[in-house]
């Protein structure tokens, strides 16, 4: 297993040499810079701690400043664990993971934050039932009864079901199919969409449920852009002499 941390830049579409059309999640993956490498016997588990973008020195607190002196690395603005045999064996401190370890027709699993859906009453949060609406009742929406039957006074019990914020959550996605990887432009192409807002930190892993059959992928249109050259110019016509 092998994974990467990374950021959602967007949705786009690609076309395939025969026409065929993929709707695709860009993924801007810079270098993670291997930081420590958590053992066994030290830990308890075997696991690399990356830094992902660059961070001006300034705004690294006086901890995280002793972490990056030690690698030898400069700071990083976020830090993180990958877990993978494959990247654990052949990566030590102040080595880079790019967008190499994956190619086209790899399946990953996607990790991210959804984007949530802000405040929310009971009804949408929890799908409790509306109260009456006729007669003037005037709670229809709201949270219902807060009566605890004498167990604890002066408290609400904990799990009562309550107007707040909901979301954002994590999530993974199963199986997406990577179309494209270009590690010297730092990018990853996957079918499809992943959880989370634009400039939201995504990780990619390998599949964890490898009895799917991997898909095929097929060739894209070259998306080198052209340079244009200039239009040669016509020599200019020759003036009839007059007689």
């Amino acid at each position: 297993m092998k994974s990467i941390l990374g950021r959602k830049m967007g949705m786009t579409e690609v076309f395939a040499k025969d026409g065929t059309m993929y709707p695709v999640t860009v993924i801007e993956v810079l270098p993670n810079v291997v930081l420590q490498k958590k053992t066994k016997e030290k830990d308890g588990y075997e696991a690399l701690q990356i830094g992902y973008e660059e961070l001006p020195l300034r705004l690294a607190n006086k901890p995280r400043q002793g972490i990056f002196k030690k690698a030898g690395v400069t700071p990083k603005r976020h830090l993180a664990e990958l877990k993978g045999d494959e990247i654990y064996g052949t990566k030590n401190v102040g080595d880079t993971i790019d967008a190499s370890i994956f190619a086209a027709g790899d399946v990953v699993d996607v990790l991210g934050t959804t984007k949530g859906h802000g405040y929310s009453g009971t009804i949408k949060k929890y799908g409790n039932h509306i109260g009456p609406k006729a007669h003037g009742s005037g709670y229809h929406r709201q949270i219902g009864s807060l009566a605890n039957n004498g167990r604890c006074n002066n408290r609400v019990i904990p799990g009562k079901t309550m107007s707040g914020h909901w979301g954002p959550e994590h999530a993974t996605i199963l199986n997406v199919t990577v179309i494209e990887s270009n590690a010297e432009k730092g990018y990853i192409l996957v079918k499809g969409g992943v959880p989370g807002p634009k400039k939201s930190l995504v990780m990619l892993r390998s599949a964890v449920l490898t009895q799917f059959k991997k898909p095929e992928v097929k060739e894209l249109i070259d998306r080198t852009p052209v340079k244009e050259t200039a239009p040669a110019q016509e020599a200019p016509a020759e003036q009839p002499k007059g007689e």
